[in-house]
C-alpha cells in the first residue's frame, strides 16, 4: 500500500476518538444565551391554543403565558419574539389595529414586563397581522406605499417602546423605516431601545405555517416579492444590511436561516456586526415532520441550530428554543 502524505504521523481521528476530546476541539457550540424562542398570543382567557400546521406550538391567551414563560425563564431562554394573531373583526386595509394601544401585543407586553422584567421581549414592525390583505404595508392604487407604510410603521414600533418592548424588529422590508424609528425613537427619549432589522427577508416560500399561525393566510396567494428580498439574489443583501446599519439598526437579521446559511456567513464576514438568524416555520415544520415519521432523530434539531453558529450567527430565533435549552440547562 502507497503511503501519502505524514500519514501515519498525521492521523485526524485522534481528536475525535472520544466524546471528552471532540468537546475539548469543538469549534462552535449552542449555549441556552444563543436561543430566541417565538411566543404566539391570542385574545380570550384561559386558552391555549394548538396550530394544527405548526405541531408542537400554541397560541396562549394572556392570562396563561406563564404556562410558557415560566419554561422561559427555567431554561434561561434570554428571550423571546412576541407575535398576535388578530381577530378578523380587527382587520382592515391600513392596519389600524396595530396601533391601538390595548392591542393584543401592547397588553401582553405589559403583562410580561410587569411578571418577567428579566426575560427580553422583541416585537415585530409590520402590519401583515393586521391588515386584510396579510401585506406587510398598505395597498394605495394597487401597490404597497412605502411611504405611507413607514408613517404607520413608525408609529406602531413607538407605542410598542412606550409599552416595555426591549427590542423592536421592523420586518417589513420598506426602505429607510429604520432610520425613521431609529429618529422617533430617540425623539421620545427611547434612545436605549434596541432595534434589530430584518435586513435580509426572502420572499420565501418557507413562511406557510407562521401565516396560519398570526392568521394571515389567505385563500389567494400572497405575493411579497415587490417589497422581500429575490431568492436568487446575494449582492442586495449587501446593499440591504449597509443601509440598516447607517440608519441605526444594532442588529440584523437573515430570514429564513436554514435556507440562507451563506447569506449569514458573507454579512458576518463583510460587516463584523452581530447578525441573528430565523429558523422559520417552515424549516421547522420540515424537521418535525422528520422526526414524527422516523426519518430523522432528535439530534437533528441541534445539528440544525450547529450549522447557525457555524455560518456566523450570534443567536437563533427557533420554535425548538426549548427543546434545546432544556438539554443544555441541568
Amino acid at each position: 500500500m502507497k503511503i501519502i502524505g505524514s500519514f501515519p504521523n498525521t492521523r485526524l481521528r485522534r481528536l475525535r476518538k472520544h466524546k471528552w476530546i471532540r468537546n475539548i476541539v469543538s469549534e462552535n457550540n449552542i449555549s441556552h444565551n444563543d436561543l430566541i424562542l417565538p411566543v404566539f398570543v391570542r385574545e380570550g382567557k384561559n386558552k391555549i391554543e394548538t396550530i394544527k400546521s405548526m405541531p408542537g406550538v400554541k397560541r396562549y391567551s394572556i392570562d396563561k403565558l406563564d404556562v410558557i414563560l415560566k419554561q422561559v425563564k427555567k431554561y434561561k431562554i434570554p428571550m423571546i419574539a412576541l407575535f398576535p394573531y388578530t381577530s378578523f373583526n380587527k382587520k382592515d386595509e391600513n392596519g389600524t389595529e396595530a396601533l391601538n394601544p390595548n392591542n393584543l401585543i401592547c397588553r401582553s407586553l405589559k403583562t410580561i414586563k410587569k411578571k418577567y422584567p428579566e426575560i427580553g421581549v422583541m416585537c415585530d414592525v409590520a402590519l401583515d397581522p393586521y391588515t386584510l390583505s396579510g401585506h406587510d404595508g398598505i395597498i394605495i392604487n394597487k401597490k404597497i406605499d412605502n411611504d405611507e407604510t413607514i408613517k404607520i410603521l413608525t408609529k406602531q414600533a413607538l407605542l410598542q417602546a412606550q409599552m416595555g418592548c426591549d427590542v423592536i424588529a421592523p420586518s417589513d422590508m420598506m426602505d429607510g423605516r429604520v432610520g425613521h424609528i431609529r429618529k422617533m425613537l430617540d425623539k421620545n427619549n427611547f434612545k436605549d431601545v434596541n432595534i434589530l432589522s430584518y435586513a435580509v427577508k426572502f420572499a420565501s416560500n418557507y413562511y406557510g405555517p407562521f401565516r396560519d399561525a398570526v392568521g394571515s393566510k389567505k385563500k389567494i396567494k400572497i405575493d411579497k416579492k415587490t417589497y422581500q428580498m429575490d431568492i436568487r439574489n446575494s449582492d442586495d443583501s449587501y446593499k440591504e444590511v449597509a443601509l440598516d446599519l447607517k440608519e441605526g439598526a444594532d442588529m440584523i437579521l437573515v430570514k429564513p436561516g436554514m435556507m440562507y446559511l451563506d447569506i449569514i456567513s458573507k454579512l458576518k464576514n463583510q460587516f463584523k456586526t452581530p447578525i441573528l438568524a430565523y429558523q422559520v416555520s417552515g424549516e421547522y415544520s420540515l424537521i418535525k415532520d422528520g422526526i414524527k415519521n422516523k426519518l430523522l432523530n432528535e439530534d437533528s434539531i441541534l445539528e440544525s441550530i450547529i450549522a447557525f453558529k457555524r455560518a456566523g450567527a450570534c443567536a437563533i430565533i427557533s420554535y425548538f428554543a426549548i427543546d434545546i435549552a432544556k438539554k443544555l440547562v441541568r
